[in-house]
């Protein structure tokens, strides 16, 4: 199983666009928030089921503030983050991914890619595939592969 996890486009569409040619076909997309009203562009362009979430910058948006499902054996928690003090520290958000008892956080705001793996929990965070803030400035997103065992492998990815 092959998912895509990008966030922060801010309606800049073309590298997602770029990305999913690239790296199709795929099982599913994840998009972190701040879609800004793209999402019947990223839903269409991915081929495949796609959740997504809105962003401190989806004002008036419909698509929920966060949500759980699962990938594989996982349980997978989505939420861009903002409310949970993402761009101070990862103190907050993996506390609540605790209490919620998840496996998986992904979210997106600070437009820095991370996967960090602990102890039974796994923080995801995409970066921004259109306006990136890490040092080296090059749009990020995340692979997400389930191999045959159902084991869950990351790969932080550059355009």
């Amino acid at each position: 199983m092959k998912i895509l996890i990008v966030s922060d486009t801010h309606r800049y569409n073309a590298n997602y666009l770029k990305v999913v040619e690239k790296t199709g076909p795929l099982d599913m997309v994840v998009h972190c928030g701040d879609v800004e009203g793209s999402e019947l562009v990223i839903s269409q362009a991915a081929g495949c089921p796609v959740e997504m979430v809105q962003g401190n910058n989806d004002f008036f948006s419909e698509l929920p503030r966060e949500k759980e499902f699962m990938v594989g054996q996982y349980k997978v928690w989505l939420t861009h983050g903002h409310n949970y003090y993402i761009a101070m520290n990862s103190d907050v958000i993996k506390q609540e991914a605790k209490a919620r008892e998840v496996d998986i956080v992904m979210c997106g705001h600070t437009h820095k890619p991370v996967v960090d793996i602990g102890s039974g929990l796994t923080l995801i965070n995409p970066g921004s595939i259109s306006y990136p803030r890490q040092d080296n400035r090059k749009p990020s997103y995340i692979i997400m592969e389930i191999d045959g065992a159902g084991e869950a492998h990351y790969t932080i990815n550059y355009l």
